[in-house]
């Protein structure tokens, strides 16, 4: 497809701004900057507003950065590219992801990781490659760039180690929940996991994440999987994810909640996934993991310096495996295409995902209802009337 006409030249459009922690966003005129060598920029569609948000926006210290344009599950549609870019052309309708994945380097090219290793994950407020920031208000301020993302914008500028060109049948507002946290969840019970058919999975937290995992588990063809939460609400929820059975970490009376579901599954769930982020957790879910072997996944993410203390004997003696994955061990260029495939072919089921969707004027109503509690994905479309 031929160039835009704004290719090369600086665009002005509307995002939402989080000026000071916690506070509303503010709806503003910005400038967005051409894409350097390696970078696209592109018109997003559509927006799901993910947990992390709203814990970058609550942060007063670093790594957050203020003011700044937060937003990183999205859909978009590629409108020009930078030097040096083959991968993608103007018009291809794409996902970006906040996993970086070059291709290139020892992990990229290993199917051991997806840790890239040339584009290492870092929660930083600049692009990649010169550190610096590629939008800016009217008044000249510079905007800080949020996960490599920043899509709470009409338009942004990201590296094409973030971005995965996907299959354009796929709806945006489907699209946009495997930019991260479906992903990761999926991902965790397909890859990291390798969840087996037939066998019992116990999933800490149901939230978005941990209802992915319960998904992705579903889809492995789990026997059981035990939801656990402090809200017995979700259970009901949880249900049409696969979750069979449901233990309130708060009515165990005497007991722990790992020695509930060691006597549930009479010696613990083959696999046991942290999707809340608490050391406490990730301790219990190791706990009630099955002996010889049992696997305990951490995907929670919990506040800076948070330390796990774990018996050395127990670990030496019982055999279990403690590992932690980012966006569920998945990389991204390969296998979130595989994702869109396993949704077209009504394998995947996003929609049950989706409980709200906002214009993109209404933004701040989408963090209340999730910090409220009351949505699992809410959709933030960039030019539609809901």
């Amino acid at each position: 497809m031929e160039e835009t006409k704004t290719a090369g030249k600086p665009i002005r459009c509307r995002a939402a701004i989080a000026r000071k922690a916690g506070e509303p966003l503010s709806l503003e005129e910005v400038i967005v900057a051409p894409p350097e060598s390696g970078e696209v920029r592109l018109r997003i569609i559509c927006s799901s507003l993910c947990y992390s948000d709203i814990t970058f926006w609550k942060l007063k210290d670093p790594p957050a950065y203020f003011p700044r344009i937060l937003g990183h599950e999205c859909f978009g549609v590629v409108e020009s590219v930078g030097e040096n870019v083959s991968e993608v052309a103007v018009g291809d309708t794409v996902i970006p992801v906040f996993m970086p994945d070059c291709g290139e380097c020892g992990d990229c090219t290993s199917s051991k990781s997806n840790l890239c290793s040339n584009f290492p994950f870092q929660v930083v407020p600049w692009m990649h490659r010169d550190q610096k920031s590629r939008f800016t208000d009217i008044n000249g301020e510079t905007l800080h760039h949020f996960l490599f993302i920043s899509s709470f914008s009409e338009y942004t500028v990201v590296d094409t180690v973030h971005i995965v060109k996907v299959d354009p049948t796929i709806p945006p507002e489907r699209g946009c929940l495997l930019s991260c946290g479906v992903s990761t969840g999926v991902g965790a019970a397909l890859k990291t996991a390798n969840v087996e058919a037939g066998s019992t999975v116990a999933v800490f937290g149901l939230g978005a994440i941990g209802l992915a995992v319960s998904e992705g588990s579903r889809l492995c063809g789990a026997k059981r999987i035990i939801g656990v939460d402090v809200n017995e609400d979700k259970y009901e929820i949880a249900k049409g994810f696969g979750v069979t059975d449901f233990v309130n970490s708060r009515t165990c009376g005497d007991k722990s909640v790992s020695q509930v579901i060691l006597e549930m599954t009479n010696g613990g769930a083959d696999y046991c996934f942290e999707c809340v982020g608490m050391a406490s957790l990730v301790q219990e879910a190791f706990a009630c993991c099955r002996k010889g072997w049992g696997k305990t996944v951490v995907l929670g993410v919990d506040k800076p310096g948070s330390n796990l203390t774990l018996s050395s004997g127990e670990l030496l003696q019982t055999g279990k495996t403690l590992t932690g994955c980012l966006f569920g061990g998945l990389k991204p260029k390969s296998d979130v295409p595989m994702l869109v495939k396993r949704y077209l072919d009504k394998e995947l089921e996003l929609d049950k995902f989706v409980t709200h969707e906002v214009n993109f004027g209404d933004i701040n109503k989408a963090f209340d209802l999730l910090t409220e509690g009351k949505s699992l994905r809410c959709i933030i479309w960039m030019d539609r009337n809901i």
